[in-house]
């Protein structure tokens, strides 16, 4: 099983359309069963397609170039958690090409308010894999140190919420360094869930992020936010840190992960 979570940084990016095309030439190449991407943004005057979904959400334009690749198998399963930059719906986003058993939406911040920034919703998906049920979640947390919005609130609240009828990836941005002890890395390993990372046979340094971004504003140190965790034991063949500039092009300000599970060959 091949899995891919991006933080998209949607419509921010110079070049958008191009970056859009190298992740669908990625997509098409590797064939991912599951995708997590967060900032999956939409403007908030444009019109709707089906659902909340409107017409230049950056998932449904990926969808787009897909389908002019030929490749027609995706489900979305897509909300917003709140106003981006004054003019979008900012929300995450899972993609799949396994029938969906159900569909997940639940907030794990303490704000419900969608038109404030540090609002926090989870999306997720269950799907049939091989008949056996399996659940993804497309995760975009606050930071260790907020007082607003606590990580530790919305992990706990994350972990409340997961459905624990089937095995669980959650998989995303988390906005805490993994090289950092005792914070929101720890935390999360502290509920009993399994860093993909950790445990694959291949693996390279695991840095998303290099450098300030929005949210990390002064960093000058290299960050592992970017994450799959899951919820029991399982093999992990590799972990690659992708659209780094060495393996692809640079699409976002964060670079992506890709996981194979399963034994190495």
């Amino acid at each position: 099983m091949k899995l891919l979570t991006l933080n998209c940084h949607s419509w921010q990016e110079d070049n958008q359309l191009g970056k859009i095309s190298i992740l669908a030439d990625d997509i098409e190449e590797k064939s991912y069963d599951v995708i997590a991407l967060q900032e999956v943004s939409q403007l908030i005057e444009s019109e709707i397609v089906h659902g909340l979904v409107k017409k230049d959400n950056f998932a449904l334009v990926l969808l787009g170039e897909l389908e002019k690749r030929g490749v027609t198998d995706y489900t979305l399963v897509w909300d917003f958690a709140h106003i981006g930059y004054d003019v979008y719906e900012e929300g995450v986003a899972i993609l799949t090409k396994h029938p969906i058993v159900e569909e997940h939406r639940f907030f794990i911040s303490k704000s419900h308010d969608q038109s404030y920034w540090k609002t926090r919703k989870i999306v997720g998906a269950t799907i049939s894999y091989h008949g056996k049920p399996l659940t993804f979640y497309s995760c975009h947390l606050g930071w260790w140190t907020d007082e607003e919005e606590p990580f530790k609130y919305q992990v706990d609240s994350l972990m409340e919420q997961v459905t624990p009828e089937s095995p669980f990836f959650l998989m995303g941005d988390f906005n805490n360094n993994a090289l950092v002890r005792d914070e929101g890395y720890d935390y999360l390993l502290s509920k009993g869930l399994l860093d993909t990372f950790g445990v694959a046979v291949e693996r390279d340094s695991g840095i998303t992020v290099r450098g300030n971004i929005a949210g990390w504003d002064e960093n000058t140190v290299d960050l592992r936010l970017d994450l799959i965790l899951s919820s029991e034991k399982i093999d992990v063949a590799s972990s690659r840190v992708i659209f780094n500039d060495g393996n692809k092009p640079v699409v976002s300000d964060h670079f992506g992960v890709e996981v194979v599970l399963g034994e190495s060959n």
